[in-house]
């Protein structure tokens, strides 16, 4: 049993990557420390600097927009969490916060405000503070991401200066060419070549106190020879983590009752001060406040305008100055990246207490909407409840995209011109085309919104009645679109965010809306099945182009029945051409148009599909539809008896759903169901 347990303890430990671990714990002295910095002058960069470069190492995209050049910040994808905290439809957003980084870390201004993540509930705010800090986390941990600090290392003999400890860590991590003076640092970094014109070395700031103290008493020690003091220094690399509190902080405001400013910036040490003698001693201080902490990394301050106004004046402080008052000491210099998150009834307040003034002069807002388009909406969803996360049920097609569309719906603000319905503006958004509106006109739709992305319905409330949906007995093992819609409809009755019965009637008109649309997509993804018979479209493909060839080109078509040549079958052209609504007067334009396709790619070797061509490929499954509906007369499906024949036609359209358009057996029956009781009202065109 031994031998199998050291056999199991010998398997784990051999995951251990022992180089990884030694250069994570590379300790050496200040010398070696200042050979770093000369290979490397990145490792004393600041924290808006690291965070800016973190950034940027997960690379970019780019893309355009409605004529504007958008750029997509791959780290924000979180692939490498496998997207468990990725970001959809907030590219633009995202572009104004890494633009504040990157004005920062040139020390351009704005390294010197608070960073304020503004927007309605459930707008993922928290995330992208939860990504910045976790991603902090893991760049400290690679080469490119190293930073180093500090600790003293004394003799027996000296072991009294720092309380009777051979080892002291410097309590807020500092940066370790902080402990040069200040007025040699610049001339003692340019004389030693550490940093050029292209990476300065710019070190700000000096020690915190602890450190100051321990620095005098071995001046003192050793008369003033700074060499001598040096040598007691050992410096080690730096891993951030907020577990461990090193370099990441999160602060959560209390009740008025428990707040206490020593949060921030530290508190005595009580059982310390009989053996330092004063509680003005340094030494006799816990440096453990969270902007303590969080030095050389980043400071999260969760619902951050309800801090106490005891608060506001350190954190005006470590803002515009990048100082702390510690109670007792004198200023101490940080560096950190300041981050808080609010929702709008707290900005709101924020802007109207003139007390607030100060705190809003050193602000930098970034709006955090919800999204906009559907399109990017759906990708949260299907992120929480893909397949490999469901066990034991299934969700139908169009689920997902269906609530997603109401929630962008309750979102949008209606158009004030261009005759456009909230659905139309909603595809406009999405990238799709309707006639007669161009790029600039929906820059001009976005243009015209006052709150658009600022009000409607999160992506919780979604999220809540999806999962209802899913524990539901209902279903028999598979989730509807109308199971989600009534549980979305239902929940509007004791939605807390809904404040009058006028927004409740609107969000209902917005659910019929999606309803109506939802049965256009099913009945033309039933068409599709029912039209998929790919030999039976390539027959009808090749009889199209025989007779559209021969009327371009002026000849007769010969009959492959009778072996007569027959004038081209216009109203067989007129049939597939009025399918995808091709008026009279420009068919000899489109069918022009293919022969020239089909001309094209013959010239390159290639041969003619019809799957190429989008719009005669919809055509042709139209026409097809039209022959086969009355064959497999699916309206039957309502009635109580199918003969054999039409059920074997409906099983083929069945599995072709299962297999083409993710389907299950039971959705799938519910559906051709739904779209037969549909044909049976004659609400089809064509019936």
């Amino acid at each position: 049993m031994i031998e199998q347990t050291r056999s199991m303890v010998a398997k784990i430990a051999s995951f251990q990557d022992f180089r990884e671990y030694e250069e994570l714990n590379w300790e050496g002295s200040f010398e070696d420390y200042l050979q770093v910095v000369r290979e490397n002058p990145k490792v004393t960069r600041t924290a808006y600097q690291r965070v800016y470069d973190m950034i940027l190492s997960y690379g970019q995209e780019e893309y355009i927009d409605n004529k504007k050049r958008i750029i997509r910040y791959n780290f924000f994808k979180d692939e490498q969490h496998g997207g468990r905290d990725a970001l959809f439809g907030l590219d633009i957003p995202l572009m104004r916060l890494v633009n504040v980084f990157k004005s920062a870390a040139a020390r351009y201004g704005t390294e010197r405000r608070v960073i304020l993540l503004h927007g309605p509930v459930g707008s993922s705010k928290s995330t992208i503070a939860r990504l910045l800090k976790r991603g902090l986390e893991e760049y400290s941990r690679t080469a490119e991401g190293a930073l180093y600090s500090f600790e003293w290392f004394l003799p027996k003999e000296l072991e009294a200066v720092a309380g009777n400890r051979d080892r002291f860590p410097c309590p807020m991590h500092e940066e370790p060419l902080r402990l040069i003076p200040l007025e040699w640092r610049a001339r003692a970094l340019r004389d030693l070549g550490i940093g050029s014109d292209q990476n300065p070395v710019v070190v700000e700031g000096d020690a915190d106190p602890a450190c100051r103290q321990i620095f005098r008493e071995l001046m003192r020690h050793y008369k003033g020879d700074w060499a001598k003091v040096m040598q007691h220094i050992r410096v080690r690399r730096l891993i951030l983590s907020e577990q461990d509190r090193i370099g990441i902080g999160t602060f959560q405001p209390k009740d008025e009752k428990n707040q206490d400013s020593t949060e921030l910036t530290g508190d005595i040490n009580y059982r310390k001060i009989a053996e330092f003698g004063t509680d003005s001693d340094p030494r006799a201080f816990n440096f453990d406040g969270e902007f303590n902490i969080a030095n050389r990394g980043i400071i999260e301050f969760i619902e951050i305008l309800k801090l106490d106004v005891a608060f506001l004046y350190d954190l005006l402080g470590a803002t515009q100055e990048h100082k702390i008052k510690p109670k007792k000491f004198a200023q101490t210099d940080i560096d950190e990246v300041i981050i808080g998150h609010t929702n709008e009834a707290e900005y709101k307040k924020l802007i109207n207490n003139e007390f607030m003034e100060a705190l809003r002069d050193r602000t930098v807002k970034i709006d955090v909407p919800y999204i906009t388009r559907s399109q990017e909406e759906v990708k949260i969803y299907y992120k929480d409840y893909a397949p490999e996360r469901i066990r034991g049920k299934h969700i139908a097609p169009h689920t997902l995209e269906t609530a997603a569309m109401w929630a962008v719906l309750t979102r949008l603000e209606d158009p004030k011109k261009h005759n456009l319905t909230l659905l139309q503006k909603l595809k406009l958004y999405d990238g799709k085309t309707l006639p007669g509106f161009t790029q600039d006109n929906i820059k001009e739709l976005r243009k015209e919104t006052v709150r658009e992305g600022l009000d409607g319905i999160s992506p919780r409330y979604i999220q809540d009645k999806v999962s209802n949906a899913l524990v539901s007995d209902k279903g028999e093992g598979c989730v509807n679109p109308f199971m989600v819609m009534n549980e979305l409809e239902g929940g509007l009755r004791h939605h807390a965010l809904i404040v009058s019965d006028e927004q409740k009637k609107r969000y209902v008109e917005l659910l019929s809306e999606v309803k109506r649309e939802y049965e256009d997509i099913v009945k033309n993804e039933v068409q599709r099945a029912i039209s998929a018979d790919e030999d039976a479209i390539a027959k009808l493909c090749a009889n199209y182009i025989d007779n559209i060839k021969a009327y371009t080109q002026k000849e007769k078509v010969r009959n492959r029945y009778t072996g007569q040549d027959e004038e081209p079958d216009e109203r067989l052209m007129r049939s597939i051409e009025e399918k995808i609504e091709i008026p009279d007067s420009r068919k000899d334009d489109f069918r022009r148009e293919i022969m020239n396709y089909i001309g094209a790619l013959a010239v390159e070797g290639r041969t003619f599909d019809y799957r190429t061509n989008e719009r005669l490929h919809k055509a042709l499954e139209l026409k097809l539809f039209e022959d086969q509906k009355d064959s497999i007369k699916l309206t039957t499906l309502v009635s109580t008896v199918v003969d054999r024949d039409t059920q074997e036609k409906i099983d083929v359209v069945k599995n072709r759903m299962i297999r083409n358009y993710g389907y299950c057996e039971v959705c799938a029956t519910d559906v051709l169901n739904f779209v037969a009781s549909i044909f049976a009202r004659g609400d089809v065109k064509g019936e």
